[in-house]
């Protein structure tokens, strides 16, 4: 009798198993590299109630948006700007339905955790004691065009640009202050608060902050777009928005 239900108990297993292997997706996401560490958070919590797997690729929203028109496989982009989405939308990438914009964000000053620099304002970074900033790409990142769209704001970007240390995204901009390579660096105030090797030296006015907007979509060449909606409304949920919050962000209607 005992073997016979060890039988029964192993077969029931295999069917579960059967079962779980079909209905779980594996879900890719191209998002932001500052969504980092509350995507991870929110992801962790999703998959033990869905059984699905979150897959991240993080960056440059411009990289990202790149990769995705060169046919990436990406189920939903979620991005740090309104213009990268908008490319894509406009060669028809993404499901225009799904679209939403979900975060806000703003801008600091950040220098290395024992520096002795005082920055009070934005003409501080004129000074000579400040000869390195850097800034994520300000060409092609969202958080170094908002950056330069501010020093452009304060008539100082002609005077600040020669200092400038583009990186790659704005993670690598803390790295940069992070490792004492630059003085200070202008990273989203999310980013500042992940980071107990910076301090946030000036924090940029709401008045004078570009409009940060974090903008996410499903991605119309998506292999598992079922799976990826019910993750973006997970994205949008209270759940997740509490999350969101709790890093920094600001939740848009």
């Amino acid at each position: 009798m005992r073997l016979h239900q060890l039988k029964s108990v192993f077969i029931f297993g295999l069917i579960l198993l059967a079962i779980t292997g079909v209905t779980a997706a594996k879900v890719t996401i191209f998002a932001a590299a500052s969504l980092t560490d509350s995507l991870k958070q929110i992801a962790s919590d999703y998959e033990k109630q869905s059984g699905d797997k979150i897959i991240f690729n993080f960056g440059a929203s411009s990289t990202l948006a790149r990769q995705i028109e060169e046919g990436a496989p990406a189920d939903i982009f979620f991005s740090a700007d309104e213009a990268k989405m908008d490319g894509l939308a406009k060669k028809g990438l993404i499901d225009l339905a799904t679209r939403k914009s979900r975060l806000g964000n703003s801008l600091v000053v950040v220098v290395a955790a024992d520096s002795a620099l005082a920055i009070q304002s934005a003409s501080d970074l004129t000074n000579v004691s400040v000869k390195k900033i850097a800034l994520a790409d300000p060409k092609a990142v969202p958080a170094g065009i908002y950056a330069r769209a501010w020093l452009t704001q304060q008539q100082l970007w002609p005077a600040i640009e020669p200092k400038v240390v583009p990186t790659e995204n704005v993670r690598a901009a803390l790295a940069a202050v992070e490792s004492g390579n630059v003085e200070a660096g202008v990273v989203y105030k999310t980013d500042a608060g992940i980071s107990k090797k910076v301090k946030i030296a000036y924090e940029v006015p709401a008045k004078d902050v570009p409009d940060i907007s974090y903008p996410m979509a499903l991605v119309k060449e998506s292999k598992q777009p079922e799976a990826a909606k019910k993750f973006l409304n997970y994205l949008d949920s209270q759940e997740a928005g509490d999350i969101f919050k709790k890093f920094g962000f600001v939740l848009r209607d």
